[in-house]
């Protein structure tokens, strides 16, 4: 155990802080902007405003390779973008330190050809995760709908007619380029099936796409919360 009172070691202090000064030029350099705080804070169906906008930038970055859809696990979304910074600067900006925290891992973006039944399968694999409960829900892209059942057996929770791709119901035999980062590429939270993924293409990095996407569409407004949901 690591105690609060362990006194602070000056050579550790003194290298942060030169690292600190060293990387203030890029953190501070501004990427983009936002309309209004995005946040984790979930929809009823476990679907947040940032979970939507992480996405959105994973597909517009996976775009050359025919992406329809990007999945996102939600625990790499480590922390919200606001308009009002903590050193109050430049309101409404988002820096390239903010980006960094918002995705951390570097994680690469992986595209790659799954089933319309491996989707299913994708989608219902989300409610068998005991360890994660609804944190296993993905966050999906613009284009990309389903509606899921909350209290129907495991296995059954989404209808497979509910998956639509800009409004058209998924094939079960259909082939769709989908994208996600490499962490779940690999089957990452227990999402094997993307491991039967076909054809993987990666496509930079998750930070270098939100970085991208920001630079060309701020604005950026929360995402709507309207792509998941629940059904009686």
């Amino acid at each position: 155990a690591v105690t609060c009172d362990v006194p602070v070691d000056a050579d550790v202090s003194e290298t942060i802080d030169k690292y600190e000064e060293l990387a203030a030029p890029m953190a501070e350099k501004t990427i983009g902007s936002i309309t209004a705080d995005i946040t984790r804070d979930q929809s009823g169906s476990v679907e947040s405003s940032l979970g939507d906008v992480v996405a959105d930038t994973q597909l517009y970055a996976s775009r050359g390779e025919g992406t329809v859809v990007a999945f996102m696990n939600r625990g790499g979304i480590r922390t919200d973008l606001y308009c009002n910074s903590s050193d109050g600067k430049n309101p409404g900006n988002v820096t390239y330190g903010e980006a960094f925290s918002v995705q951390p891992f570097s994680n690469s973006i992986i595209a790659l050809n799954l089933t319309g039944k491996e989707i299913d399968q994708l989608l219902e694999s989300q409610f068998d995760n005991p360890s994660k409960g609804q944190n296993s829900i993905l966050q999906v892209s613009s284009g990309f709908s389903y509606a899921w059942k909350k209290e129907a057996p495991t296995g059954q929770r989404v209808n497979i007619s509910t998956i639509k791709i800009n409004g058209t119901a998924i094939d079960p035999n259909g082939s769709y380029r989908v994208a996600a980062n490499g962490f779940l590429a690999d089957g990452g939270d227990n999402f094997a099936v993307f491991k039967a993924g076909k054809n993987r293409v990666c496509m930079g990095t998750d930070l270098e796409g939100f970085i991208e996407y920001f630079g060309k569409f701020s604005p950026v407004s929360p995402g709507p919360k309207n792509r998941i949901v629940i059904v009686a």
